[in-house]
């Protein structure tokens, strides 16, 4: 068709401040030019928010993806927001359809993807999260739709994530007991109603959640520390033991204090990797979707496409 989006030059980007060490265009790249669209995906560092806002309102895409520390922004400038995004309070997919800039928030489907991916079962697990931001709590709603039976949100100051907490758990059961009961996306996974319904919802602070820590099945560090050099753990990692999982989304920034110290335990380890793999793989599907494009590959074969070209063994 002469007028099919896949058939006309498009810009595609990753916003964020540092972004020079993502993966994000070898792997784009890749699949866009394995799908045969003439689409280039590049870098675009923005220093400050005045920058990511003036980028954002020239709306000079087709579609971003955005990270630290811009999701908040980018989930503003959406004129439509999936479920994903408005419970995350921050969008890391914005996709421009006509006039419409439509938000998601795929980093709770990666991180879970993955780990599923590698073994790990949800049902019925303890999963402590690190963290307050958008990417804590996409992956904290995304563990409670797999079928965790508790979710701990933890921060320096618990009165900040019992906030956090709250107002998540207040968003989720409007949606919740919506009209309509949003159904799982996932085979095996809980709808929108269930999730809510059936998972224990908790927080604490690093200093004060120290036996709950100990006795998560799977701890994920789902803040910025480890992006920088000689940055610690969010804990003392002496909390963790064997037989525990633990899951950095950092990545691509040397052995992480949290890393380090979960190996050292004898900890089942991964680091962000894989997730930016499975919600690259997510975004390509949405792009499409909204573009009305019908993708020919399978998640299974994006995936391997996208792993394969950011050199990541996962």
């Amino acid at each position: 068709m002469e007028n099919d989006v896949r058939n006309i030059p498009q810009k595609l980007y990753v916003l964020g401040h540092p972004v020079a060490h993502s993966k994000s265009p070898v792997m784009y790249n890749a699949v866009y030019g394995k799908l045969g669209f003439p689409w280039e995906y590049r870098l675009m560092d923005c220093e400050t928010p005045a920058e990511a806002k003036a980028f954002l309102a020239a709306r000079d895409f087709l579609s971003i993806n955005i990270t630290t520390p811009y999701k908040p922004e980018a989930l503003a400038a959406a004129t439509a927001r999936a479920a994903s995004a408005k419970l995350a309070h921050g969008a890391n997919i914005l996709v421009k359809k006509g006039d419409a800039l439509i938000a998601f928030n795929t980093d709770g489907r990666g991180c879970v993807g993955y780990l599923e991916r590698t073994g790990f079962s949800f049902d019925g697990a303890k999963v402590a999260i690190c963290g307050t931001g958008p990417t804590a709590l996409a992956i904290l709603h995304a563990a409670a739709i797999a079928g965790a039976s508790e979710v701990l949100l933890l921060s320096r100051d618990k009165e900040r994530a019992r906030e956090v907490l709250d107002r998540y758990v207040d968003e989720f059961g409007t949606l919740a007991h919506a009209t309509v009961d949003l159904q799982a996306a996932v085979d095996g996974h809980r709808s929108f109603l269930t999730a809510y319904d059936e998972t224990a919802f908790k927080f604490g602070s690093y200093t004060t959640s120290t036996q709950a820590i100990a006795a998560a099945d799977l701890v994920i560090n789902a803040t910025p520390l480890g992006m920088c050099e000689g940055d610690p753990a969010p804990f003392d990692v002496s909390l963790f033991h064997e037989g525990q999982r633990a899951f950095d989304v950092v990545y691509a920034h040397g052995e992480t204090a949290f890393a380090a110290g979960a190996k050292a335990a004898g900890c089942t380890f991964a680091d962000g990797g894989g997730m930016l793999v499975a919600q690259a793989v997510a975004t390509v599907q949405a792009v499409c979707d909204v573009s009305g494009i019908d993708c020919e590959l399978s998640f299974d074969e994006l995936f391997e496409i996208m792993a394969n070209a950011a050199g990541f063994n996962v």
